[in-house]
């Protein structure tokens, strides 16, 4: 370990390195037929299998007084770089939703595909399935590189097509190369003794933390480049990417409290041609591996290591690494963060962007979106798209499909999203209650309910249609990436949420604490009083985080560092 000035090592890093590379105990817990459960270690160890055990926190108070285990089930994600599914991929997770999960599935934020409720008795069929449809749920958790995101782009067919390459060139290029995966859920033959078994690039306690990596293609930063542990912006020139800007350090989780932790916006470090970024991948991977905080988990991802160290140590590392600097970053522009909705023509096929809200397909009495859905991929001979905004892209449409299509999408409403506000469709929510664990508050549940209040204001300052980022997470973990909303919510306690104001439209500004612990009414209260300014006070094209910086009711932050300094009369 490069890093000398390590305290004592947190406790995972001793489990990490006895797992036998991921392997644990986990092969027997799946087979104990005396709990729905596995034992406190495995269940860390799984997350790199790309699972979390959670339980079902609305019946928990019930089942403990009936002195009954709680209600145990797995969280399943399948990480596809760049969020690309073929038709027969997508009838695969619906399938498997059904027979196993709880009848929908979640398009994450991360451009992947989560499944909820599955037993752990049904554990390995569904994970062995997903790799028969030529999927994986290795590494979509744990502390390594997770699902590479990219620029969805129904705008530049040739373009995406780069990007989508490059995603999976890098996701497949760090993917762990342990075994264990193989022989747990696939059923393979061990070929090595673990003893002899290695990891190039992770060794055997692998990340102190996840990391995570993006590739922008601007002008559109929906990936929210910044927010990402190693940021891509793609530099195009001709229709070809020619190669990338790199941006460092950049992650959304802290804790509540915890001054130490804030999120943080990534850095330029420079330029590299398309042909290294491989290279440069691996190598700032290896940093932080070799310089990251193993002693204490909150303070162990890649932005605490860059704010440690500096950014020009960072780049004087890596080029000793690398063997070579990198140039001077080239000039780019982003003008927006969010999803464009509906038909766009690309050189030879139609996109369609369908709005889906907080990412979650099922039916309900008045909504089949899944069953709508479904009917679509029967006949689609495209693509899926997932975008990191938890809507879906029905990509590369041939002409004579595209009546076809569209004639599901009128029969099921697919499209009503067309008469929703500016701020629902640029609306992001995690999953938050009842199954994630670390939930203070409602998040996915909530917003939609909370949005048609918050509409009902707007509509009345004319505001309806003006584009407005707004984020709800549950906890401070930042899952939604709400600390670069311009409007966001994180939870604190059962239906209370701090109020933070002031991110950019386009993704490149932290947001700042405007109001602590806070209920429904008060929420409304404020934000009626802000909209109401804002509609009468505003410059032309002035955006909300913008507005609010300008007045005064909070300042613009730029450096995660500066998270948690208050402004002058927050409540």
């Amino acid at each position: 370990m490069a890093n000398q000035d390590q305290k004592k090592l947190d406790p995972i890093e001793k489990l990490k390195e006895d797992s036998r590379f991921l392997r644990g105990t986990i092969k027997e817990g799946l087979e104990d037929p005396l709990t729905a459960a596995i034992s406190d270690d495995d269940t860390k160890l799984l997350k790199f299998h790309g699972s979390y055990q959670q339980d079902d926190r609305d019946v928990r108070d019930e089942r403990r007084k009936q002195k009954l285990e709680p209600a145990y089930q797995f969280m399943l994600r399948v990480a596809i770089p760049g969020g690309v599914a073929t038709p027969k991929q997508w009838l695969a997770v619906d399938d498997l939703a059904q027979r196993y999960g709880d009848h929908s599935i979640k398009l994450t934020t991360r451009q992947a595909f989560q499944l909820h409720g599955i037993l752990k008795w049904n554990l390995k069929d569904t994970i062995k399935t997903i790799n028969e449809e030529l999927m994986t749920t290795i590494a979509a958790c744990g502390d390594v590189n997770r699902n590479v995101m990219c620029n969805p782009n129904p705008y530049q067919s040739e373009v995406h097509e780069q990007i989508q390459n490059w995603a999976q060139r890098i996701s497949d290029y760090l993917s762990p190369k342990t075994g264990a995966y193989h022989e747990i859920w696939l059923d393979n033959e061990k070929i090595i003794d673990s003893k002899q078994e290695e990891e190039p690039i992770y060794g055997k306690t692998y990340l102190p933390r996840k990391f995570k990596i993006g590739i922008a293609a601007p002008p559109s930063n929906d990936i929210d480049v910044f927010s990402q542990d190693l940021g891509l912006i793609a530099i195009i020139e001709n229709n070809e990417v020619i190669g990338f800007n790199i941006t460092v350090g950049g992650g959304m989780g802290s804790t509540h409290g915890n001054t130490n932790t804030y999120p943080q916006l990534g850095r330029i470090a420079g330029y590299c041609a398309k042909e290294n970024v491989i290279d440069v991948a691996e190598k700032v991977v290896t940093i932080q591996r070799d310089y990251g905080n193993r002693s204490d988990r909150k303070n162990a991802r890649f932005k605490y290591t860059i704010d440690r160290y500096g950014l020009d140590w960072f780049k004087e590392e890596l080029a000793n690494r690398l063997g070579y600097e990198l140039e001077e970053a080239k000039p780019y522009h982003f003008d927006h963060n969010g999803d464009r909705y509906g038909w766009v023509k690309g050189k030879n096929r139609w996109h369609l962007t369908l709005f889906i809200e907080n990412g979650r397909v099922k039916d309900t009495e008045d909504y089949k979106l899944m069953t709508g859905l479904r009917e679509i991929a029967n006949i689609h001979t495209g693509d899926f798209r997932l975008t990191p905004n938890q809507n879906l892209v029905i990509a590369n449409v041939t002409a004579q499909k595209k009546q076809k299509i569209q004639e599901i999408i009128d029969a099921y409403g697919l499209t009503e999203g067309k008469q929703y506000s500016g701020l629902r469709k640029n609306s992001i929510a995690c999953v938050a209650l009842p199954t994630c664990g670390l939930a203070m508050a409602e998040s996915e549940r909530y917003l939609p309910s909370l949005i048609d209040k918050i509409e009902d204001i707007l509509e009345k300052e004319g505001l309806k249609e003006q584009e407005i980022v707004i984020r709800m997470s549950g906890c401070p973990n930042g899952c939604a990436r709400p600390a670069l909303a311009e409007i966001a919510f994180i939870g604190k306690a059962p239906g209370k949420y701090n109020l933070y104001l002031g991110g950019s439209f386009i993704g490149d500004r932290l947001n700042q604490l405007y109001k602590e612990n806070i209920a429904e009414a008060e929420i409304l209260a404020t934000l009626q009083e802000l909209f109401r300014e804002y509609a009468t006070e505003k410059e032309e094209d002035e955006y909300f985080g913008d507005f609010v910086i300008r007045k005064g009711y909070v300042d613009a932050v730029y450096d995660g560092r500066n998270f948690h300094k208050e402004k002058k009369g927050v409540l």
